[in-house]
Parts: structure tokens; sequence; C-alpha cells
């Protein structure tokens, strides 16, 4: 069977607390681990998008609209669907590994490191499809 889920593929979470959440592939596990003994892959994803923006703004209020909230997670290879799309980032994968979702201070490190990124990205302009929400 072809490997689906390599890392930078985009997909789309199905299940659980973030259903119909954007996620971008870190690092797949296609045989489990210790502790999740399933298939599944370490992703990071749009939590909550940023707001619409428009000229008349000011400074201020563009750069408070412009926010993005990342999530950091392990999720079942039945709970995604995956995309087309492919997403460049490259300090994702050193600043997400599987030891940063043990403990909870590493993963609110992993997250501000996720977030950069993130808003960097959309401030440049690229990618503009993968911080719109989806509407179904």
């Amino acid at each position: 069977m072809p490997k689906i889920y390599k890392p930078g593929k985009v997909a789309v979470v199905l299940q659980g607390r973030f259903a119909g959440r954007k996620v971008v592939v870190i690092k797949q596990y296609d045989e489990g681990t210790r502790e999740h003994p399933f298939p599944h892959a370490v992703v990071a994803g749009v939590e909550r998008a940023p707001l619409k923006v428009t000229k008349r703004m000011g400074a201020a209020k563009l750069a408070k609209r412009s926010k993005v909230k990342p999530f950091v997670k392990a999720i079942n290879y039945s709970h995604l669907l995956p995309t087309r799309y492919a997403l460049e980032l490259e300090g994702l994968k050193g600043a997400v590994t599987p030891e940063t979702l043990r403990e909870v201070s590493q993963k609110e490190d992993a997250k501000k490191v996720v977030k950069k990124l993130f808003e960097e990205r959309y401030a440049s302009g690229k990618s503009r499809w993968f911080f719109q929400p989806l509407r179904f």
C-alpha cells in the first residue's frame, strides 16, 4: 500500500475536538509506537483561523485579526482525510517531535513555534486556503 501521509501533506480531521480543521503532517508512524499502538501521524493544525481584514482597518486591528491559534497532536489515520495539497514549512519538523507531545511544557513551546511559522506564512500571502475555515 502506498504511503499517503508524508511530511508536508495537508489533511482534514474527521473526528474529535478538531473535526473539520486542516492539519499538516509532520511525521507519520505507519506501524504505531508504544504509546500509540495504531497507525498515526503527528500533525500541526489551525484551531482558530485568522479573521477577515479590510483596507480600512488600522495596523493594530489588522495585527490582532491576523493571529492564528495552532494545535499539535497525534491523530489516528482513520480520523484523517488526505487532500491533494502539500505545505512546505521548514521549521516544523525540528520544532514538533513525538517527545514534545509527552510533556505539557514542551508541547506549549512547540505550539509557540508553530504559531510563529503559521503567522509568517499567512502574512506572506502564501497558502491562504490553508488558513480559511472549511464551510460545510
